[in-house]
């Protein structure tokens, strides 16, 4: 009788969950069966939900809920607080599975070479997500001394960092921020939050709502100047070709025209300030300085010379994200991807037998989280119909109880889906008390405890 195809993911987050999602909606689920093991380092899945949307988006961290549904399949089983490569590597991987998809996401600040980026002030805007997010592996404190603050990205990552460093402690108390988060976000000293765009109106990669959101703050003026809402034939071309390009514009556009209110902390949006060095002294940050940009009539920019100097005293780069290098596998420095087909790694020319990427590890990191199920469809299909040509390797114990010798055998302390749940009444514990939902645990040992790991 065979056996059921055995796959491990590596990754916990939403590209990884689809991907298990896939394979069990497909024919191979049904004959001869899929068995899936989703290997994550941190000791609670779910990702870049858990550990990149700000707080203050309940409605987004409701995916869970559809992600849940994927992991309480029998057929799937959950790893948690398991390294790649430090504690099980590709050759283990292979001596376990038919297969394995790699979807680590991407965790790190893309770079920005401008002068005066390594200043005291300067900061990646991925480790002030991790560090609000309650990220077991950053600091637990931060400084926010500042009082003006410029963020640099008009991405919706650059707009969570503009908010919660432009809102009160007490405004995301509700949420399930830790306690030393809404200590920390106490003593800010945040007034002023500019926000800064080389491009126009139309070329922001803000979502709609998102957006919108920004107004919905009792505490947040958001300003937008008129000067800065300006369009060339290939803006116009992007809003009427599409819909949320559109929406975004229309928002900025009646924002610009309406007269500045008295809420207390002001977020300005300017766009087409180009940054081109961050100002120091003393190796502290006191200022950016910007050039102004114009558009060329193809949507893009050209500088004009002119050059301001914004009174700031920390600045946030919110310029992408970028994916660690995974060991053993092929490696695009540029694109910070793993080359592929179809999700096949390819190294060397050709496919690298039964390894697959799905998700930001495999385009980068673009795109909405719903948009890696497409990815994930992918993947799967182009593993399943190697798996049917006999192209995967054959494993030496495709055995389920094998992994769980091997890693107690390594003395990995491992969290599983089981745990989850328990590490999930905790937290909803902790909350209960203060009307909260949830309070996050952040301490690793914390969540291995309250995981019964």
């Amino acid at each position: 009788m065979p056996r059921p195809l055995r796959v491990a993911i590596v990754g916990a987050g939403p590209a990884g969950i689809y991907a298990a999602d896939a394979l069990l909606k497909s024919e191979a689920a049904v004959e001869p069966g899929v068995s899936i093991d989703i290997f994550e380092r941190m000791p609670a899945p779910f990702g870049l939900i858990r550990y990149g949307v700000a707080p203050d988006h309940p409605r987004i961290k409701g995916i869970i809920t559809a992600l849940h549904q994927v992991l309480d399949k029998p057929q799937v089983r959950l790893f948690g607080n398991v390294d790649y490569p430090g504690d099980i590597s590709l050759d283990e991987l292979r001596s376990f599975y038919d297969a394995v998809i790699f979807s680590t996401g991407a965790t790190a600040d893309r770079a920005l070479d401008i002068p005066g980026v390594d200043l005291d002030g300067s900061y990646g805007a991925a480790d002030f997500v991790s560090w609000y997010d309650g990220h077991p592996d950053v600091p637990r404190t931060w400084p926010l001394e500042a009082e003006k603050v410029a963020v640099l990205g008009v991405g919706n990552v650059a707009l969570d960092v503009a908010r919660i460093l432009a809102k009160t402690a007490d405004e995301l108390l509700p949420t399930e921020i830790p306690a030393n988060v809404h200590d920390g976000l106490k003593a800010n000293k945040a007034l002023e939050v500019h926000v800064f765009g080389r491009r126009g109106p139309a070329q922001a990669k803000f979502s709609p709502m998102e957006l919108r959101e920004l107004d919905h703050s009792p505490n947040i003026e958001v300003i937008v100047n008129p000067e800065d809402i300006d369009y060339d034939d290939g803006s116009i071309a992007e809003r009427r070709g599409n819909k949320q390009t559109d929406m975004v514009a229309k928002t900025l556009e009646n924002w610009a025209i309406r007269d500045i209110g008295d809420r207390p902390h002001k977020l300005f949006l300017h766009f087409f300030e180009s940054p081109s060095e961050i100002l120091g002294e003393d190796g502290k940050v006191v200022g950016l300085r910007t050039e102004r940009t114009e558009l060329d009539g193809t949507g893009n920019v050209k500088g004009t010379g002119r050059f301001t100097d914004w009174d700031v005293q920390s600045v946030y780069r919110a310029v992408g994200y970028l994916s660690d290098e995974l060991p053993k596998l092929p490696w695009d420095v540029k694109s910070g991807t793993v080359p592929d087909e179809g999700g096949r790694v390819i190294d060397a020319g050709g496919h690298m037998q039964s390894t697959y990427v799905t998700g930001w590890i495999r385009r980068g990191p673009i795109g909405l989280i719903g948009h890696t199920k497409g990815d994930a469809n992918e993947t799967v299909a182009n593993l399943l119909a190697d798996h049917a040509e006999g192209r995967l390797g054959t494993p030496a114990s495709p055995e389920p109880a094998a992994v769980e010798t091997f890693l107690a055998e390594r003395s990995v302390r491992y969290t599983t889906w089981e745990g989850w749940y328990r590490l999930d009444a905790a937290e909803k514990a902790l909350g209960e008390p203060q009307g909260r939902a949830r309070v996050k645990i952040v301490e690793r040992e914390a969540m291995l405890d309250a995981s019964g790991a």
